[in-house]
């Protein structure tokens, strides 16, 4: 069974420190952990570097990690830069 935890707001630059280490420790906790991205407002680069960075160490340490209910920010970056097949997570992208 999968623990499930919910992020929201910002996903920058200012929170990155602080998320590094709540996903480290989320991931280590559980076998398999869903990071619900609905209520996230803003994601930028550094952002992404932390979500990148937990879906690494999750599979460094042979834990599951699935990002689930992907905001409209999440998914514009998704978009932008491609990375729906990289974290290999299910994504809902509206017609454009």
């Amino acid at each position: 069974m999968s623990e499930r935890l919910a992020l929201s707001g910002e996903l920058n630059i200012y929170r990155a420190a602080e998320l590094k280490q709540e996903l480290l420790a989320a991931i280590a906790a559980a076998p398999a952990l869903e990071l619900d991205l609905a209520a996230v407002t803003e994601l930028d680069t550094a952002g992404l570097q932390v979500l990148m960075l937990a879906k690494q160490a999750a599979g460094a340490l042979g834990r599951e990690l699935h990002l689930v209910q992907h905001s409209a920010a999440v998914l514009e970056v998704f978009d932008l830069l491609d990375l729906g097949a990289w974290f290999g997570d299910a994504m809902l992208i509206a017609p454009h």
